[in-house]
């Protein structure tokens, strides 16, 4: 090893900034190419994939600027994970490693990973990785129902999906033949591919026109920087045990109880679930990856928004859950409705860190996210699966009221009505928003809203949700009110959302999402406010 390579390069301010703008184009350039070349609705209309690039390693460098919170967390330790299944011997050129394990991934089936080793004078330097919720992954429609993960769809153990640029088309065969869409579930898999060609394409150029034979030093540097903003971050928060809990709908009337216990000592923050009620039966398991995304979201939100996610701002983090429990499950637990656990950690750190920076915290929010997912045989025979979004209102802050109609920890986009028309035999009668929803407060919570949707279909379809909030509303906080709780019918009558229906042709399902809560007491919101509230028909 000569000299050179022993010396850390060093990067000035200028061109440190001027490689990181352009880690920022290569991956936003790489997610744009996914959503153009993609076939399915979920990322095409709502966005729900990612894009980043790693280091030799597998520490997060750089992530797509509409990448959403959870797979930035979960994204980079399955490239990890793929490193101990094929350490850098085993990889070549060409190489694309795949995978859509629960404990490796992101907690649920229909997301699938897949990453590429790029290579530059022969060694291994990076990784261009992304995942991508898949229209469908076969096994039983995505429900809350499954009892264990065999029930869910094909799992997809880590494996390589192409061999220095050759496709295998055994598995490629056996995915096929599995889902239920094949041409839009390979058809995305394949966008995902050409976006982890262009991040190597350019992230090659980025490397000779700066001069680097590899990617250490920049990735120090960066990481560095990171890591000590987010420890000072963490250090001007006062040392200290915050804890906080709260319920969830759960199953069958059985709430679920969430425990977490902070620790800040210094310049480094954990987070401990102990305590946390177990694991259950069914597909609401949330796997230890995607506490740990939700968590880090949450610290992050809290402690410094505006720096960039990658390894060096998580280094300062840890979370600790026992195995067993619904934030940690255990194999062979079911995990395809995870964000119905999952989505209210980041408001378990807000309940903590709420008791030293007020100020920084939202109440809580009519999302986690509401979604039907629909499966049938159209008219000309053939099989098909979709997935809608409906968001709630998010929870009002101390600087102004909730967003209505915004999903909240994840940040997917709901699907147009032009859109769910055309794809699926469906008619949309209306969707709007749900007036006296949102939380009373000196500042209102966000509002939900109402969805009426009729089955058009001459045969029977499938449906199942994704649906929280209908029993526990989202609370309000210093004095806020709680949101109105969410509400799932068909044909007028009240259904449990844990359960998949059928739906004959004239059925309707009436959503009704709930609203955020509240922002301090209702009696100090100003008279203006309540009167634009009323003039635009938000308090019902």
């Amino acid at each position: 090893m000569t000299a050179n390579e022993t010396t850390p390069r060093r990067f000035d301010a200028v061109e440190i900034e001027l490689l990181w703008r352009r880690l920022i184009s290569l991956v936003d350039e790489a997610a744009a190419a996914l959503v153009r070349t993609s076939f399915s609705t979920l990322v095409r209309e709502s966005y729900d994939f990612s894009c980043v690039v790693t280091d030799a390693t597998g520490q997060s460098l750089v992530q797509a600027t509409e990448s959403i919170p959870s797979f930035i967390g979960t994204l980079p330790e399955t490239v990890k994970h793929f490193l101990r299944f094929f350490p850098e011997e085993a990889l070549q050129p060409g190489d694309v490693l795949i995978t859509n394990d629960l404990w490796l991934g992101t907690g649920h089936l229909p997301d699938i990973t897949v990453a590429k080793p790029i290579f530059r004078n022969g060694k291994l330097v990076a990784f261009s990785a992304s995942t991508a919720h898949a229209p469908d992954i076969g096994g039983k429609i995505r429900s809350p129902e499954p009892r264990e993960v065999f029930e869910e769809g094909l799992q997809i153990p880590p494996l390589k999906l192409l061999r220095a640029g050759k496709p295998d088309e055994t598995l490629l065969a056996m995915i096929r033949q599995n889902v239920r869409t094949p041409e839009q579930t390979l058809g995305d898999l394949w966008a995902q591919v050409v976006a982890l060609d262009l991040m190597e394409e350019r992230l090659l150029i980025l490397m000779e026109q700066a001069s680097l034979d590899h990617l250490r030093d920049l990735a120090a540097e960066i990481h560095s920087r990171c890591e000590t903003a987010m420890r000072a971050a963490i250090t001007a928060l006062p040392d200290g045990i915050y804890r906080s809990e709260l319920q969830t709908d759960g199953l069958m009337d059985k709430p679920i109880t969430i425990r977490l216990s902070l620790t800040i000592a210094g310049d480094q923050l954990t987070a401990d679930f102990s305590g946390t009620d177990a694991q259950v039966d069914r597909a609401i398991n949330c796997a230890l990856c995607y506490t740990y995304a939700m968590v880090m979201y949450g610290v992050k939100v809290c402690t410094s928004p505006n720096l960039p996610n990658n390894e060096g701002a998580w280094r300062p983090i840890s979370v600790v859950a026992p195995p067993g429990c619904i934030v940690n499950p255990v194999f062979p637990a079911s995990g395809g409705s995870r964000m119905l656990i999952g989505h209210y950690l980041p408001m378990l750190v807000f309940g903590c860190l709420g008791q030293v920076v007020p100020e920084r915290v939202m109440a809580a929010c009519g999302s986690p996210m509401w979604g039907m997912n629909q499966s049938g045989v159209n008219a000309a025979g053939k099989p098909y699966a979709n997935m809608f979004f409906f968001n709630g209102g998010m929870g009002a802050n101390m600087r102004g009221d909730g967003i209505s109609c915004l999903s909240w920890p994840s940040n997917v986009s709901s699907t147009p009505i032009e859109i769910s028309e055309h794809i699926a035999p469906i008619r949309v009668h209306h969707k709007r928003l749900r007036p006296g929803s949102g939380g009373p407060g000196r500042h209102r919570g966000g509002l939900g809203q109402e969805v009426l949707i009729e089955s058009r279909s001459e045969t029977p379809i499938a449906v199942s949700f994704l649906a929280e909030r209908t029993i526990f509303p989202a609370f309000g906080i210093e004095g806020g009110e709680a949101g109105a709780p969410g509400v799932l019918k068909i044909n007028g009558e009240t259904v449990d959302p844990k359960r998949q229906y059928v739906l004959q042709r004239g059925d309707t399902v009436s959503l009704a999402t709930p609203g955020g809560g509240g922002h301090g007491p209702a009696s100090g919101r100003a008279e203006a406010a309540i009167g634009a509230d009323r003039a635009a028909g938000y308090l019902g």
